[in-house]
Parts: C-alpha cells; structure tokens; sequence
C-alpha cells in the first residue's frame, strides 16, 4: 500500500526543519519539485521515487483530524499545520523514510504523527533499485512522477491506500484531475475495513473510475456495487455480475439516517453577488448553525467565508470551482458545491449530507419551508430530497447499504414556466404539489413521502417523465 504519513504540529514548517525532514534519507538522496513547487519528492540517485511532501496546509476548522483519522488522533489545538508525506509501496524503507520525515518536523515543532508509532528521527539508508512492476502484469509500471500512484497502465492509474477514512485529499484530487486529462481511469484500491468520505465517493462515481476493494476471502470487487473484480490487461474490470459475499454478509439495519439535499440554484452574473449563501441558508435552516469551514479538498482548512469561496471562484472563471463544506463535529454534515458559467448565469450546485441517529432526529418538518426559502431568497431551480439508513458520521463502507428513497422535489419558478404551470401541477399521479413563492411566478413543492417507501423511486420518475416531455415540446 502507498503509505500515508502526516505530521500535525502547532507551528509552521519553516526552511530550516523542512531541511531537516528532507535529510532522513542522508545526504545521498536526490530531491525534486512538482506542481510549481507544492510538492517535494525525494528521490534515490537513479530518480526512483520514494517519499512526496506536501506543502502544509493551515487547519483552522474543528475535528478535522478526528474526522479523517479516527477519534485516537492527538491534534494540536487550532490552528494547527497538516504536513502529508506519500510513501511508495514499490521501494523498500520508503515507508521509515516518511516516518522519519515527519517525526523530525515533530521533534523541532512539537505536535503528533500519524499514524502512531510512524515518527522516528533515524537516518534511513534506501538501496537502489529499478521501479517495481505489477507482478505478472508487463504492462504495469510503477508510475515514474510521484509515489501517490502505484501501478500506471496505458489505460489505468492505480492508487493503493490504507488509512481509515480514505478522503478527497488535495494529492487525490491532482491525482484525478491528471488521469481525466489523460484519459486514464483513477482505481483506487483499499483494504475492507477502509471508508470513503462522501466527497471522495462522489468524485469516484461513475466509469471509468473505481473503487477496489481488497476481498478478504481473495480476490478484489467493486466498493460501490459489490460486484467481484479481476485485474486483467492492465485495469480492474468486472468478472460477471456475481456479488461478493463480503460485500453483503455484514449489512445489517441501522437506526441511523443520512439526509441528502441536492439543489441548484442559478443567478444573474453580478459584482455583488456572493456565493455560497443558499449552501449557508439551507445549512442554518436544518442545523441552527453556518457551516464550520470550507477548501477545495479534505482536509477541510478554513473558516466558513462566502466572500472567500466567491473571490476564488471569480479567479477561476470560467474554469469550474469544485469546493467540500464542512459542518460542526457534533452536528455532522459535509456538503460539495460545484460553481460553474452557464448561459444563464452562474449555477452552484450543492450536495449537502447530514447524518442523524435515528430516524425521530430527522427534520422533515423542515423541507417544505426551507424550499419557500430557496425559491424567494436563492433563485432555486430544482431541489431532491432523499433519506437513507446509513451511518450518522456521513462515511461510506465498501458494504451494502440501503438505498436513498425520495422524499420531496422542488422544481422552481423558471422551470416551471418553462414546462407550463397548469402542466406541471397535474402529473398523473395521486399526489399535488404545493405552489411556492409569488403568485406570478410560483415555484412547485411535490412531497414523495417519508423515507420509508421505496415505490416513491418510481413516483419520481413518473413525475419526472410528466415534466421533463412538456420542458422538450416548449
């Protein structure tokens, strides 16, 4: 497995103890920079690579570390430095390498590593080596730019990792971000006791992306269907459509729920528009509280600030921002917001996840007037509303779960005067929706149920069918 290291000191690693760090190898390593100098990368003489060191990242946001490493992690009090170092699995003492680098950012500026027992300050002597290669695969090599992927194919980077939760890291997402301009696959490969954050999850759904899973009983399958996997010319792929049976002997039913709020809203480009409110509005709402902090990947580093999120998005425009949101620790809730140019205007859609330990917990009461909400103060234009039996603390194991079961949707003021109001508040089905927002204008509100009735899938699709045939005839 790549090796994840990470040190979480309460001062800043200056100069002189990256210096220091780096030097765990002793003075016959080699050393290289990458992504304009974010990464460090050392490196045996011959170029093979051994340890990347990310470029610190500034934790301002609460439970951060507990979230993304387990509740036995000892952060810092805040603000705190993250200092990630990667580890390749293919050359030996790769691993105490990145341990000695972080246990001597430790040593010189107090703080922790994980994972315990990880930090030395010893001086580790690498052999020379040539890359590794898949085991009887010619066409895997181990990939010749940075130790965050293991096994590079013409048509697959592979990502071997073990750490508790696996995250939607700022090196994963560069890992992603690389494999899409490629056309390459990202396959990230897991032990079965390793969760994905929502973030990750939704950034590996769909081909050619995958999680593997590491079968205990042998062999690989997909963490995300269950279904069993081979490695064959040089990618994961399906052997049938048979299940895993590690994928479904531990489910069992839960008392604990997720709430998922999908929306999007779109407003008129402006110079006083700040995003990021409807995310904010919506969180207040159901939480009694802002969002926490927010980043462009996890772990999430700064305090919650509309303004912020907006003057990078503006620096980014017209390239789409892809921004994580996080919650209190004791109220969870992790949200994505993708803003992104449109013909009509700049669109922010927002996935927000709340979890809850029981189903009593869960404020459907809240649905209908947060959607009046949405649609008089945010420019709505569709909104879903699902509820599952899933874990509270948001995370997602490579077992079967209970599927999300709808349970309203909200199409706004514009769609509806797109598929025509008279149209859209008679779909044929044995429900009416609620009309939102001005007379002149209304939004509509159709309620689906309470999360316990999995007919309301085919309820939705109808009602989809009906307003989606009248939007094509206009």
């Amino acid at each position: 497995m790549t090796t994840d290291v990470i040190a979480l000191t309460p001062k800043m690693p200056e100069t002189r103890s990256l210096i220091a760090g780096l030097f765990a190898g002793g003075p016959d390593l080699g050393l290289t920079a990458a992504d304009d100098g974010a990464v460090l990368q050392l490196r045996t003489r011959s170029g093979r690579p051994l340890v990347s060191v990310e470029a610190p990242l500034l934790v301002h946001v609460p439970g951060e570390a507990e979230r993304l490493l387990g509740t036995g992690v000892s952060a810092p009090p805040l603000p705190y430095w993250w200092t990630e170092t990667h580890a390749s699995t293919g050359a030996p003492g790769a691993e105490r390498l990145a341990g000695s680098v972080c246990g001597r950012l430790t040593a010189l500026l107090g703080g922790t590593v994980w994972p315990p027992g990880a930090a030395t300050t010893h001086v580790v002597t690498i052999p020379e080596g040539p890359p590794a290669s898949d085991a009887g695969d010619t066409t895997a090599t181990a990939a010749p730019d940075t130790p965050a992927v293991d096994v590079l194919t013409e048509s697959t980077a592979v990502v071997l990792a073990d750490r508790p939760i696996a995250a939607y890291t700022t090196w994963l997402s560069d890992v992603l971000r690389t494999t899409s301009t490629q056309n390459r696959a990202l396959h990230l490969v897991t032990p079965a006791d390793v969760r994905l954050s929502l973030p990750l999850r939704a950034a590996l759904a769909g081909p050619p992306n995958r999680w593997v899973v590491q079968d205990p009983a042998g062999g690989y399958y997909d963490g995300l269907s269950g279904v069993q996997l081979t490695w064959h010319d040089g990618t994961f792929t399906p052997t049938g459509t048979t299940v895993a049976d590690a994928f479904t002997k531990h489910s069992a039913p839960t008392p604990e729920r997720q709430l998922t709020i999908t929306f999007r809203t779109v407003d008129a480009p402006a110079a006083e528009l700040v995003l990021g409110r409807g995310l904010e509005t919506t969180w207040r709402h159901l939480t009694g509280r802002p969002p926490a902090g927010w980043g462009t990947a996890e772990p999430v580093n700064l305090p919650w600030s509309p303004r912020q999120l907006t003057n990078l998005a503006r620096d980014r425009s017209p390239i789409p921002t892809q921004l994580v949101a996080v919650g209190d620790p004791d109220c969870p809730a992790i949200a994505t917001l993708r803003i992104t140019r449109t013909t009509a205007g700049v669109a922010q859609d927002i996935t927000l996840a709340l979890g809850y330990a029981s189903a009593a917990d869960v404020p459907l009461n809240a649905l209908e007037p947060l959607a009046v909400t949405l649609v008089n103060e945010h420019n709505l234009t569709t909104m879903l509303t699902t509820l599952r039996a899933a874990r509270a603390d948001l995370t997602l194991p490579p077992r079967l779960e209970a599927p999300p079961t709808p349970v309203s949707f909200t199409l706004g003021a514009r769609d509806v005067r797109t598929v025509g109001l008279t149209h859209a508040r008679r779909p044929p089905l044995a429900l009416r929706p609620r009309q939102l927002g001005p007379h002149t204008h209304p939004a509509l509100h159709y309620p689906l149920g309470d999360g316990t009735n999995t007919d309301s899938w085919t309820t939705l699709q109808k009602l989809t069918a009906h307003l989606k045939g009248a939007a094509r005839t206009a």
